[in-house]
């Protein structure tokens, strides 16, 4: 699978895994040098608290185009260590 945004890959991966019918790709995928820390955070009764990261290529942000679950709850252990994408960002295979 590959996320791409502003026509730049900003992760690529063979191992995602579907929840809620998004792609969590692996951390190590996500390209380090096209994100931004972000304040931002959601919680999901069952999933956990989600926090968030913006997105920078070619000088535009993305904000909080990328989320993820530091501490997922039981029954989303399966996210622990994975990020996914919305804004915007096509994931694609």
């Amino acid at each position: 699978m590959r996320a791409v945004w502003n026509g730049r890959v900003i992760a690529e991966s063979n191992d995602t895994v579907v929840v809620e019918g998004n792609h969590y790709f692996p951390r190590a995928a996500l390209v380090d040098d096209l994100i931004a820390p972000s304040e931002t955070t959601t919680i999901c009764s069952w999933k956990g608290t989600a926090h968030y990261l913006h997105l920078i290529v070619d000088g535009e942000t993305n904000r909080d185009a990328v989320w993820y679950y530091p501490s997922p709850k039981p029954a989303a252990r399966q996210i622990d260590g994975r990020v996914a994408f919305w804004h915007g960002v096509e994931v694609t295979p």
